[in-house]
Protein backbone atom coordinates (compact mmCIF):
# COMPACT_ATOMS: atom_id res chain seq x y z
CA UNK A 1 0.00 0.00 0.00
CA UNK A 2 1.29 3.41 -0.95
CA UNK A 3 1.14 5.84 1.96
CA UNK A 4 1.62 9.05 -0.01
CA UNK A 5 -1.42 8.92 -2.34
CA UNK A 6 -3.77 11.89 -2.30
CA UNK A 7 -7.56 11.73 -2.36
CA UNK A 8 -9.14 12.68 -5.68
CA UNK A 9 -10.07 16.25 -4.75
CA UNK A 10 -6.63 17.04 -3.29
CA UNK A 11 -4.41 16.14 -6.24
CA UNK A 12 -2.45 18.66 -8.27
CA UNK A 13 -0.97 21.98 -7.21
CA UNK A 14 -0.54 22.70 -3.52
CA UNK A 15 -2.28 25.93 -2.41
CA UNK A 16 0.06 28.83 -1.68
CA UNK A 17 -1.34 29.11 1.86
CA UNK A 18 0.71 26.00 2.68
CA UNK A 19 3.90 27.97 2.06
CA UNK A 20 2.66 31.15 3.74
CA UNK A 21 2.04 29.61 7.18
CA UNK A 22 4.32 30.78 9.98
CA UNK A 23 6.35 28.13 11.78
CA UNK A 24 7.99 28.68 15.13
CA UNK A 25 10.26 26.50 17.18
CA UNK A 26 8.18 24.55 19.68
CA UNK A 27 5.04 24.33 17.51
CA UNK A 28 3.27 20.97 17.46
CA UNK A 29 2.81 19.63 13.93
CA UNK A 30 1.23 16.59 12.26
CA UNK A 31 3.31 14.81 9.64
CA UNK A 32 1.43 13.89 6.50
CA UNK A 33 3.43 13.01 3.41
CA UNK A 34 2.07 14.74 0.31
CA UNK A 35 2.65 12.79 -2.90
CA UNK A 36 2.55 15.96 -4.99
CA UNK A 37 6.01 17.00 -3.78
CA UNK A 38 8.51 14.20 -3.37
CA UNK A 39 11.36 16.35 -2.10
CA UNK A 40 11.76 16.48 1.68
CA UNK A 41 9.23 13.71 2.13
CA UNK A 42 9.02 11.79 5.43
CA UNK A 43 9.84 8.11 5.61
CA UNK A 44 6.67 5.98 5.80
CA UNK A 45 7.12 5.23 9.53
CA UNK A 46 6.61 8.92 10.39
CA UNK A 47 3.44 9.40 8.29
CA UNK A 48 0.55 10.32 10.60
CA UNK A 49 2.78 11.04 13.60
CA UNK A 50 2.78 14.23 15.68
CA UNK A 51 5.98 15.99 16.68
CA UNK A 52 7.46 19.26 17.90
CA UNK A 53 9.46 21.64 15.69
CA UNK A 54 13.05 22.19 16.77
CA UNK A 55 14.45 23.90 13.68
CA UNK A 56 12.93 26.16 11.03
CA UNK A 57 14.67 27.03 7.76
CA UNK A 58 13.63 28.74 4.54
CA UNK A 59 11.67 25.86 3.02
CA UNK A 60 11.93 23.06 5.57
CA UNK A 61 11.46 22.29 9.26
CA UNK A 62 13.14 19.96 11.70
CA UNK A 63 10.73 17.91 13.80
CA UNK A 64 11.33 15.74 16.89
CA UNK A 65 9.13 12.63 16.72
CA UNK A 66 8.84 9.66 19.08
CA UNK A 67 9.49 6.33 17.37
CA UNK A 68 9.03 2.87 18.87
CA UNK A 69 12.07 0.75 18.20
CA UNK A 70 12.54 -2.71 19.73
CA UNK A 71 10.41 -2.05 22.80
CA UNK A 72 11.70 1.42 23.58
CA UNK A 73 10.74 4.89 22.44
CA UNK A 74 13.40 7.05 20.81
CA UNK A 75 13.15 10.78 20.09
CA UNK A 76 14.10 11.04 16.42
CA UNK A 77 15.01 14.29 14.66
CA UNK A 78 13.80 14.42 11.07
CA UNK A 79 13.88 17.18 8.46
CA UNK A 80 10.79 17.71 6.32
CA UNK A 81 9.70 20.05 3.61
CA UNK A 82 6.84 22.36 4.62
CA UNK A 83 4.37 20.64 2.26
CA UNK A 84 4.46 17.53 4.43
CA UNK A 85 3.48 19.10 7.75
CA UNK A 86 0.48 20.95 9.13
CA UNK A 87 -0.15 22.58 12.47
CA UNK A 88 -1.74 20.13 14.88
CA UNK A 89 -5.10 20.88 16.44
CA UNK A 90 -4.37 18.69 19.47
CA UNK A 91 -3.88 21.68 21.79
CA UNK A 92 -6.82 23.78 20.56
CA UNK A 93 -9.29 22.33 23.08
CA UNK A 94 -6.80 22.79 25.92
CA UNK A 95 -6.03 26.43 25.03
CA UNK A 96 -9.75 27.17 24.64
CA UNK A 97 -10.42 25.67 28.07
CA UNK A 98 -7.60 27.73 29.62
CA UNK A 99 -9.11 30.96 28.23
CA UNK A 100 -12.58 30.04 29.50
CA UNK A 101 -11.20 29.15 32.94
CA UNK A 102 -9.30 32.43 33.21
CA UNK A 103 -12.45 34.37 32.31
CA UNK A 104 -14.45 32.40 34.91
CA UNK A 105 -11.81 32.99 37.60
CA UNK A 106 -11.70 36.72 36.86
CA UNK A 107 -15.49 36.97 37.08
CA UNK A 108 -15.58 34.91 40.29
CA UNK A 109 -12.88 37.03 41.89
CA UNK A 110 -14.78 40.23 41.22
CA UNK A 111 -18.04 38.79 42.62
CA UNK A 112 -16.30 37.01 45.53
CA UNK A 113 -17.67 33.54 44.73
CA UNK A 114 -15.57 30.37 44.54
CA UNK A 115 -15.64 28.62 41.16
CA UNK A 116 -14.12 25.20 40.49
CA UNK A 117 -12.47 25.05 37.07
CA UNK A 118 -11.64 21.36 37.26
CA UNK A 119 -13.13 19.01 34.72
CA UNK A 120 -15.76 16.82 36.33
CA UNK A 121 -16.45 13.29 35.04
CA UNK A 122 -19.82 12.78 33.40
CA UNK A 123 -22.30 11.22 35.83
CA UNK A 124 -24.12 8.03 34.87
CA UNK A 125 -27.51 8.54 33.28
CA UNK A 126 -30.58 8.18 35.47
CA UNK A 127 -32.61 4.97 35.30
CA UNK A 128 -35.63 4.70 33.02
CA UNK A 129 -38.33 2.20 32.17
CA UNK A 130 -38.64 0.82 28.66
CA UNK A 131 -42.20 0.34 27.46
CA UNK A 132 -43.37 -1.47 24.37
CA UNK A 133 -45.53 -4.21 22.94
CA UNK A 134 -44.88 -7.60 24.47
CA UNK A 135 -42.72 -6.19 27.30
CA UNK A 136 -43.98 -6.80 30.78
CA UNK A 137 -42.61 -4.76 33.65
Amino acid sequence: AVVSTQSTGKRGLIPLSTYMKCSRIGDIVDIKGSGTVTKGMPYKVYHGKTGREYNVTKRAVGVIVNKREKGRILAKKINLSVEHIRHSKCRDDFLKRVKENEAEKKEAKSSGVYVSTRRAPVNPRSSRTVKGKGITV
